[in-house]
């Protein structure tokens, strides 16, 4: 019941957020290695950090924070961010599988920088996905065949260019996860546009403040049918 409630709650706070769509300052998150499979890391938003756990059902292929190679250019800035990723944060995946990101805060609109995808299918299950921008990166370039529901997408076996650029969930998010595909090697980092607001009101005492408004609006909808 309770996340039932808190879906509720959470899609009527999104409702009532907007984000400019000139220029978002995204706080990309720093990484820090715990196994071949997982990682945890910290997003800021000014004084405020927020908690990011990375978990793979396959071996990573490396995980660098503080790396020498400066991942990140201009194809992260096509769109609407306006700051790069932290130049030497990257997770690069190799054998195909499931990808699980965990928020410690709900956070709104998670963005995620690609590196280097080639030959792949990605898939993020029921969550809409949108393509912020691409361009050219450390391996080239590539242009990403979205799913027709919009919900992942493929890229094609090039050896002219590799798929470099932001993907953007948009909405609030605790978590979310996909699947990819087996290739040498294709790496990603994470961010969000900020932290959701928290509502004072308790969830189940804020159910309760909207159910009065619902049920007058169904008496209206009643009051309004005409007579038979």
């Amino acid at each position: 019941m309770y996340r039932k409630l808190f879906a509720t709650v959470v899609t009527l706070s999104a409702s009532m957020i907007s984000v400019s769509v000139n220029a978002a300052n995204i706080g990309w998150t720093d990484w820090t290695k715990t196994s071949q499979k997982t990682a945890s890391g910290t997003m800021a938003f000014g004084s405020q950090n927020v908690g990011v756990d990375f978990s793979s059902s396959s071996d990573a292929y490396f995980i660098e924070s503080g790396a020498t190679d400066n991942w990140w250019g201009n194809a992260y800035t096509n769109g609407t961010v306006s700051n790069l990723p932290s130049s030497h944060e990257i997770i690069g995946l190799g054998l195909g599988g499931t990808v699980e990101i965990k928020f410690s805060q709900t956070v709104l609109n998670p963005y995620i920088a690609l590196v280097s995808w080639n030959a792949n299918n990605v898939d993020f299950g029921d969550t809409k996905i949108k393509f912020d921008s691409t361009g050219v990166g450390k391996y080239g370039s590539g242009s990403p065949n979205l799913y027709p529901d919009g919900t992942g997408f493929t890229t094609p076996n090039s050896k002219y260019g590799e798929l470099h650029g932001v993907i953007i969930l948009e909405g609030l998010f605790d978590s979310f996860s996909f699947t990819h595909t087996s290739e040498g090697w294709h790496g990603f980092t994470v961010g969000a546009a900020g932290i959701a607001p928290v509502s004072e009101v308790p969830i189940p005492a804020a159910a309760f403040m909207f159910a009065p408004a619902l049920l007058g609006f169904m008496g209206l909808r009643r009051k309004a049918k005409p007579a038979v």
